[in-house]
């Protein structure tokens, strides 16, 4: 079975996990639509192919097995502003399931790591910009990842300067009940944000920024092996830039932040279907 075969298989499973399973076809008959599953599988493979909406349905059309995993054939596919439409409606609640499931592929460990990126937000035309206020240029991205099996757990997407320690315990909350430690740079360095830690249980390994000697004892506490694997982060990011590309391009701020979800999720699949 190729790569991509395998990768397709994963997808939809995972999407029909993710909309519940109910036994819906994948094309529409008598005048229904499409069913969910078979819509978050190709905007899967679409992430996957990094192609355009209409690049992806045209390599597709090729591609007989690939659409029998998901229950199409080529007659089937539907018109590439289906597909857009489609990723507008479905809601940002399911693509943040269809994350979780994917992290479920790789045994966890417990001990995760978290740190920021940026992603370029695609050049507008001026004209664009300014009708719709559009001045950010970079989307920052917050990741929580596991440190064995660079599987992301969470993510994050704000285009405001928030500090990384809020934006850090935003993640960590929703993920505490998984967490045995927390791995960060310097730039989490909240007295706050490790109480917080603590108090679910999770142990913050977040060295401090050295003012004063106490600081340095600190530091000299910090579990190193544990401490040293925050840069699986980094690890992950540059996976996700090189073969996924490095720009989002989306311009309302809900489809970017779903497509750095989709580019998550696609990771997460690729990883666990490479021998």
């Amino acid at each position: 079975m190729s790569k991509i075969s395998r990768f397709t298989n994963k997808a939809v499973q995972l999407a029909k996990n993710a909309v519940g399973g109910r036994g819906e076809v994948a094309a529409p008959e008598g005048g229904g639509g499409f069913a969910e599953y078979a819509v978050l599988s190709l905007h899967c493979l679409r992430v996957y192919l990094e192609k355009s909406y209409r690049e992806t349905l045209d390599l597709l059309s090729e591609m007989p097995q690939i659409l029998g995993e998901i229950g199409l054939d080529a007659t089937d596919l539907p018109d590439h502003s289906t597909l857009v439409k489609w990723f507008d409606r479905i809601k940002t609640a399911l693509w943040r399931v269809l994350l979780r499931l994917s992290a479920q592929l790789h045994d966890p460990s417990g001990h995760a790591a978290i740190d920021a990126t940026f992603f370029d937000r695609e050049t507008a035309s001026k004209h664009y910009c300014r009708r719709t206020n559009y001045r950010v240029q970079t989307l920052k991205t917050t990741a929580l990842v596991d440190t064995e099996s660079h599987a992301i757990l969470d993510v994050h997407c704000t285009t405001e300067k928030r500090h990384d320690t809020q934006l850090g315990w935003q993640v960590a909350r929703r993920n505490a009940g998984d967490l045995a430690s927390l791995a960060a740079d310097k730039g989490y360095d909240w007295m706050e944000l490790r109480e917080k830690l603590r108090e679910e249980g999770v142990r913050p390994l977040i060295k401090h920024r050295e003012f004063r000697p106490i600081d340095h004892a600190h530091n000299a506490r910090i579990d190193g092996p544990r401490y040293r694997q925050r840069s699986t982060c980094e690890t992950v990011f540059s996976t996700i830039k090189r073969t996924l590309g490095d720009a989002v391009r989306a311009r309302a701020w809900f489809r970017e932040f779903r497509e750095i979800v989709l580019k998550c999720v696609v990771h997460n699949i690729k990883r666990a279907v490479t021998p």
